[in-house]
């Protein structure tokens, strides 16, 4: 059954999302499994500490910070403080076990991000998350300190935004990250088929079940968690009226559950941005529980569309700024 008084022209396309997720889903699935059993598909725990430059700061540390936040340590060799900070902060990076990567930029050689950053002594520690620079500590703090810093990092990495970290292998060989292995067809193929054929009818409350069902089981299933985010979208928008959502947004911009509403329509009709740009500026615009109930619609819908998208990682970014 179509959505009442809604045209599905345009409607993100669930046989094109499945075909680009479900191989990622497979292989994300492969390597965690991997490294569990000490295998491949995992960074090296060498990778977790780069030397980073200006020619390599776009994708070493922006690009990156979109799949896991980037700690800086902005440092030079004669500076006494540095020496003491820095073989701290890298032990950290190995401890922490993927959940930051370390940049460390040498400042004598790299002017030019040391003047974009403001910075007026050295050490000086900042983070990016989702593309925006935080300021963290200057000097060479205690441990307890930098470690409650980076434990209040992770947890907005996490939390705000969906970054869970690298998966790590201590065998791993250093800067190569091996292509995941192929898996056999697991327990519940059977019932993500069933998910999708439920989806192909249109029943997507259906297809919400099956794959909660999978999730209740197999909590980490990455195939699960995407089909349930699609189905979940298309289920919330089956009743709408789309011109009485978009009024009551037009309306009342205010209302957080009217921009929520409206940016699900926006989604399912493949207005990918303008969904990403209405909840980014509702959290712009809002506090309290209706800020954070407009943040986690806001990461749902990456998940729909895929955290390799760019537009995603764009999105990030602003909100990013928007909370920050």
């Amino acid at each position: 059954m179509q959505p009442r008084n809604m045209s599905m022209s345009g409607v993100v396309d669930l046989a094109a999302v499945k075909a680009a997720q479900e191989a990622k889903a497979k292989a994300e699935q492969a390597r965690a499994e991997a490294a569990r059993q000490g295998g491949q598909g995992a960074v090296s725990p060498a990778d977790l500490v780069i030397d980073v430059d200006e020619a390599g700061f776009e994708t070493e540390v922006l690009q990156r910070s979109t799949e896991v936040p980037v700690v800086i340590d902005f440092w030079a060799e004669w500076c006494q403080p540095c020496k003491q900070l820095s073989p701290v902060l890298e032990r950290l990076a190995v401890d922490y076990n993927g959940k930051f990567v370390l940049a460390k930029i040498d400042v004598d050689a790299n002017q030019m991000l040391m003047q974009q950053f403001g910075i007026q002594g050295i050490p000086a520690v900042f983070a990016v998350v989702a593309g925006q620079a935080l300021p963290l500590f200057q000097g060479a703090a205690p441990e307890q300190q930098i470690r409650a810093t980076l434990d209040q990092l992770v947890q907005v990495a996490e939390q705000r935004f969906g970054l869970t970290g690298l998966v790590v292998d201590p065998d791993a060989e250093p800067g190569a990250v091996e292509s995941a292995p192929q898996i056999p067809a697991g327990p519940y193929d059977h019932l993500l088929a069933a998910a999708v054929q439920a989806l192909d009818a249109g029943d997507f409350g259906g297809a919400v079940q099956a794959y909660k069902n999978v999730l209740s089981d197999d909590p980490g299933n990455i195939e699960a968690k995407l089909g349930l985010a699609q189905a979940e979208l298309l289920h919330r928008v089956q009743g709408m009226d789309p011109q009485e959502v978009r009024k009551a947004a037009a309306e009342n911009p205010a209302d957080v559950p009217a921009q929520i509403a409206a940016a699900d329509l926006d989604l399912v009709g493949g207005h990918v941005e303008d969904a990403f740009g209405r909840l980014v500026e509702t959290v712009r615009r809002s506090a309290g529980d209706d800020r954070e109930t407009a943040r986690l619609r806001l990461i749902e819908l990456f998940e729909v569309v895929g955290s390799d998208d760019p537009r995603v990682a764009a999105a990030r970014r602003a909100l990013a700024r928007a909370l920050f």
